[in-house]
Formats: C-alpha cells, structure tokens, sequence
C-alpha cells in the first residue's frame, strides 16, 4: 500500500541500500542548517556591539557559506584526485569539529565577533567540494536514467528542511541559546560522516575528470559566442546576489524594526520553506510554458513581494508574502537549468553547467556581504525594500533586453547572420 503512494520514478532509488542511507544522512545535515538559518544570524546579533551589529550579522552570514569559494580555488588541484566520498567525509568532518568549538567556546566566556567569524569561516572551507562529492557520489551509485530522481528527492529535503529548521531553532534561540543551535548543527555534519564511514562503495573515480578540464577553462569562449545563454547565467547571477542582503536584513527587521522574538524569523523562514516546496512542485506544469517568460516573471514577482517590507506592511502581510515569495523563488532553479539544456549544445552542456556552478558560487555569499553595511547604512526595513526594488528592475532590464534580441532575430533575413529559422 506504501509502495503505492510512492510515484514509480523514486522507487529504485528509496530501493538503493547504500543511497537510502546516504539519503538519511543528507536529510539530518540538512535539518541543522535549516536551524542554522536563524541561529548563524542571531547569535551574530547576541555578540555584536548593537553599532555594527549589521556588519557582523552579514560577516557571520557570509563566512557561513563564502570561503568555500576560496577552498574550490585554491584546494581544487589537490582534491580532484580525491574520490567524492573521502571529499564529503572531510567535509563533513571539518564542519562538525569546528561548528562544534562555538558552543565550547561560548560557555567558556571566549566567543567574541571575532573568534566566532572566524570558526565560520574554517567550518565552510570544503563545503563547495562537499556539496560537488555529494552530487557526483549519488552519480556513481545509480544509472543516469536515475539521477533525476535522486538529485529531486534530495533537493526537496533540503526545501523541507527550511520547514522544520527554523521552527525548531526560533523556538531554541528564544528559549534555550542560539550557541546551543549552532552545535546541534555541527552535531547533524557528525551524523552524515558517521553515515559516510560506514557505507561500502563501489570503486569511484576522481571528483573531477582531468580530461574534461581544457574544455571547462574554454567554456567561457563559447559563452561569448552565445549571448543567449550568457545573458541567462549574468540574470541568475545578479538573482542570487540581490537575494543574499535579505539574509542579513530580515533577522535585523525582525530584533530592530518589530522588537520580536526569535520565534518570528523562525515563522518566515519556515513558511518560505512550505511556500519553495509547493512552487517546486509546480515544475512539471511550468515546462509546458515558455522557459524564458516564466523565468523573468519569477524575477520581477519575488522582487515585488519583498517591497512591502519597505513600505512598513503590517507584519501578517509581509508573512503572507515572504510565504508567497518562496513558493515563487523555488522553482527558479530547475526552471533555469532547464533553460540552459535546451540552450546548450549537447556537445558542450556539462562544460556550460560547470561554468554556472563554479560562478554562481560566489553570487549570494557577495550579496549576503554586502548586506551588513547596506542594513547599516538604510536600515533593515528600507535594505529589504531595496532589494525587492533592484530584483525588479533585473528583471524589467533583463526581459528589455531580450525582446531587442528577439526583434533583431526577427528581421534579419534567414542566411544573414544565422540558420534559417
């Protein structure tokens, strides 16, 4: 009866041992940064002098999440020899030793801003090559005409993460410590290499393939060649990094703005997290519309629901929208993947999807840096606002640009400068 409910593409997978647990795994990591979510940024605030409060809320936020560019930069000629799963097992390892000296380090009186960004900062070194381990793992495991199915499942845990995480952290950082929040995160990157440890893999090849590498460094060469698909991956890029100043922002609307409690940044992270879950399930009738249209609509309509936080909106109102936002903001991703599939060459699809992962990388990390000395300067509510006000004008600039393209397509002539159409 069970196996009724469970739609026939992830049966095999739920069916694969190995993966099955590696899936528990992934789903308990992901809780701890789902609670992570509030805690990164509220503990920030506890410790900040309350004049820069916003600067190391966005240092905290970023440190989180942006070294692991410089570790894909600096470490990635060491650990493409490495196979994924001893990649994701350091990974893991790291997070968890260094996540868990905060709480050591707060009960000991020791935690300063500083200290604190800085163990972040370390803990996030190899997340990017983890996260890459993690994927090509589930690769080697399963047949390609399974990976879909793997990769959808895991990315719809890590949504529903967002669910329960911030729940549970809004109620511990109001009532227990946010410290407390930071190591039971550290605790669940412990539990997924315990995982890893214990599983038998079949013999993997390196995390990345050297002979792919000349052809990933020319990768940009054709960028230019196809404006269409360069363009595609400057919006996502511009998205991301006009996304991560809400991360700083909310939580300092939330302690600033409202005078509320934990529990509230707790609401609007999970209802962002229900709202991506639906929107992600909307994918399958979003392919049936046009990729492009769909895509710069979700731009410009996640920037107008972030406005009326700028416009001081009752707080059931911005709840509502941010709610709405998520389930806007969800599909954005497999919708812009999907575009670059039927834009690229086969011949040169994974060198282009490459591309977009080692660039995106560093997108919402900048922006959420930027969004410490932003909320300093406008204030948390106005910081907000002007996020929405600048995803907009992406989008209206982004759709300008593409009906010019279209109307310069349109009247040039079939054989002058392109295949008949």
């Amino acid at each position: 009866m069970i196996r009724r409910l469970v739609p026939a593409a992830y049966r095999p997978v739920l069916a694969h041992r190995v993966l099955r647990r590696l899936i528990l795994g992934f789903a308990v990591s992901y809780l701890g940064d789902g609670m992570s979510f509030v805690a990164v940024a509220w503990l920030a605030i506890e410790l900040a002098p309350e004049a820069t409060e916003g600067l190391w809320v966005g240092g905290a936020v970023a440190a989180y999440t942006l070294p692991g560019v410089v570790g894909a930069l600096l470490l990635g000629r060491r650990l493409r020899r490495l196979p994924p799963r001893r990649i994701l097992l350091a990974d893991n390892l790291v997070r968890g030793v260094v996540l868990g000296a905060v709480p050591v380090a707060w009960a000991t009186g020791v935690l300063s801003p500083q200290v604190y960004v800085a163990l972040l900062a370390v803990s996030s070194l190899l997340h990017a090559w983890g996260s890459a381990a993690m994927y090509t793992l589930m690769a080697e495991l399963l047949p390609e005409d399974q990976r879909l199915a793997a990769n959808t499942l895991v990315s719809s845990l890590n949504f529903a993460a967002t669910i329960a995480g911030p729940a549970i952290a809004g109620v511990l950082v109001t009532y227990v410590s946010s410290a407390l929040v930071i190591g039971l995160d550290a605790l669940t990157y412990v539990f997924l290499a315990v995982v890893v440890l214990s599983i038998r893999l079949p013999a993997s090849r390196p995390a990345v393939d050297e002979t792919a590498t000349p052809a990933t460094r020319g990768v940009f060469a054709f960028l230019r060649s196809h404006p269409e698909l360069l363009g595609l991956l400057a919006l996502t890029w511009f998205f991301n990094f006009l996304y991560g100043p809400v991360e700083v922002a909310l939580p300092l609307h939330v302690t600033n703005d409202l005078d509320a409690p934990g529990t509230l940044l707790g609401l609007y992270w999970m209802l962002f997290g229900i709202g991506a879950v639906l929107g992600g399930l909307t994918v399958g009738a979003l392919r049936q519309l046009p990729l492009w249209p769909v895509t710069l609509a979700i731009v410009v309509l996640w920037g107008l629901l972030l406005l009326p936080f700028g416009f001081d909106a009752p707080v059931a109102v911005t709840v509502v929208c941010f709610m709405l936002g998520g389930a806007i903001y969800g599909p954005f991703v497999p919708l812009s993947v999907t575009l670059v599939q039927a834009k690229s060459p086969p011949q040169h699809l994974a060198a282009v999807l490459a591309a977009r992962s080692s660039v995106l990388l560093t997108a919402s990390p900048l922006g959420t840096a930027l969004g410490g000395p932003l909320t300093t300067a406008l204030g948390p509510r106005a910081t907000l606002g002007a996020s929405g006000l600048a995803t907009i004008v992406l989008g209206v600039v982004a759709c300008a640009l593409l009906l010019a393209r279209a109307t310069k397509e349109a009247g040039t002539p079939a054989g002058v400068g392109g295949r008949p159409r």
